[in-house]
């Protein structure tokens, strides 16, 4: 079992049934999944760039990277329908725990100039969405290896039913929350 996990069963659910008020510890707020995508627009004219990315991806999460293709054809963007514009994987159980701890306390304190991550970035329905501007700041990624750098968007979902719970979740698992 994963060291987060062992700390939302002995320290995070007793914490937020006190703040919240919960009965029942099936109520308390727990993290869904974690999906990391990254949108690799320039794949339209060459595919093996997309190659580059899943591998970065899968060094990144530990799990192989789904390619995602176009829904619909957008003619500024010359891209047709069913084009490969990106990658995405969604993470579950022990690999979104260990992920979540690797991006909170290795990846986010090496970003430049760091402040702290949007505590608005939420949807109204407790799930937080994060960008990250370039996978460097995971220690997997060697430097001299990637050919560009990339961003990718990380989505924490969790089963909480108002932004307010989520954000004291993930302030729990030490989510470094910027000062307002």
């Amino acid at each position: 079992m994963s060291r987060l996990r062992e700390q939302y069963q002995t320290e995070i659910v007793p914490a937020m049934s006190k703040k919240f008020g919960y009965k029942n510890i099936m109520e308390v707020p727990k993290l869904e999944k974690i999906v990391v995508n990254m949108g690799v627009g320039e794949a339209k004219e060459n595919v093996k760039i997309l190659d580059s990315a899943v591998a970065d991806m899968q060094v990144i999460t530990g799990q192989k990277a789904v390619i995602t293709k176009a829904k619909k054809a957008v003619a500024n963007f010359k891209i047709r329908e069913g084009m490969p514009i990106g990658c995405k994987v969604t993470l579950r159980g022990d690999r979104m725990y260990e992920f979540l701890d690797r991006l909170v306390n290795l990846a986010l304190p090496r970003v430049r100039d760091f402040r702290g991550v949007s505590a608005d970035s939420f949807d109204g329905r407790g799930n937080y969405a994060l960008g990250i501007k370039e996978q460097l700041i995971f220690p997997e990624i060697e430097y001299d290896k990637i050919d560009k750098v990339r961003g990718m968007d990380v989505i924490v979902v969790t089963t909480a039913k108002t932004d307010e719970e989520a954000r004291e979740l993930l302030r729990l698992f030490n989510m470094p929350f910027a000062k307002q």
